[in-house]
């Protein structure tokens, strides 16, 4: 990366964590798409490898897992034959835990959505909080023997499970069906129902696909190589964390979980390439 100018880093990575997609980032600041697609790919390193060391005995009390869904190369139904089935082409889920009181994005996984991808992110959780915490996810059955195996009996664990209506008959066919109430149970320990809630992972999941344009849907944009993805996603996790003031907090979600103690700037960020 020694050949893009210090200001030229900084306004290809602004752009990236703002939503942009590839090609407009290039228009943008005038960098080849090859520059800049291999700068994704070091900063996303160099994001996650700082993030696993940082992310570390968290004082979380609240967490909230989801799984989102995007695809790399093409949606399921385009892949040749021979094709399908293969990790990394096709559908292509993220898997995300948020702390429900300081917003931090703790720990995220990408894989399919099966018990195996649930094992590893579960187990990877738990070996970043510092206490028992409350976990809350959806009904998705893999969950429950990943949750057990990662936490044992020490997590008071519910799920949230929606319910919904009939699809709608008169609007547009990408219109969600209509959300006509919800269903707690709970799995393990003592959870506090009034707190078993997925909104603010769900948020999150917003936050994403606002954020990166591979994640935006109906549209054209999307991964064409899965390591670019995962490197996406650890670059937008840095900047959620550390950069960006949550608007509720007025802080950065690393700073209300004693993980820094200022907000970042981006070049601060790009730093951590010249720290490796």
């Amino acid at each position: 990366m020694n050949k893009l100018k210090k200001a030229q880093r900084v306004a290809v990575v602004k752009a990236l964590v703002e939503g942009s997609s590839i090609r407009s980032t290039c228009r943008m600041t005038g960098t080849a798409k090859g520059t800049v697609l291999r700068l994704l790919a070091e900063l996303g390193k160099a994001c996650a490898d700082y993030q696993d060391l940082t992310l570390r005995n968290l004082p979380c009390k609240r967490v909230q897992c989801d799984e989102i869904w995007s695809f790399v190369g093409a949606k399921d139904k385009n892949l040749p034959k021979e094709k399908r089935g293969q990790f990394g082409l096709g559908s292509v889920w993220t898997w995300t835990a948020i702390c429900s009181d300081t917003k931090l994005a703790i720990s995220w996984v990408i894989g399919d959505r099966e018990a195996k991808t649930a094992s590893i992110f579960m187990n990877d959780l738990a070996s970043r909080l510092k206490h028992r915490v409350q976990l809350t996810t959806d009904g998705l059955k893999a969950y429950l023997q990943a949750v057990e195996d990662a936490f044992a009996d020490e997590i008071d664990y519910a799920t949230l499970i929606k319910l919904y209506g009939a699809g709608p008959q008169d609007e547009s066919r990408y219109s969600p069906p209509k959300c006509i109430g919800i269903q707690k149970e709970k799995v393990n320990g003592g959870p506090d129902l009034k707190h078993v809630s997925t909104s603010f992972v769900e948020r999150q999941n917003l936050t994403m696909r606002m954020s990166m344009r591979r994640f935006t849907r109906l549209t054209n944009a999307f991964s064409k190589k899965v390591d670019n993805h995962w490197a996406a996603v650890c670059l937008h996790f840095m900047y959620y964390n550390f950069c960006r003031i949550h608007q509720t907090l007025r802080i950065t979600p690393a700073m209300a979980a004693g993980v820094a103690d200022h907000v970042w700037e981006v070049e601060e960020l790009i730093a951590l390439l010249d720290s490796k």
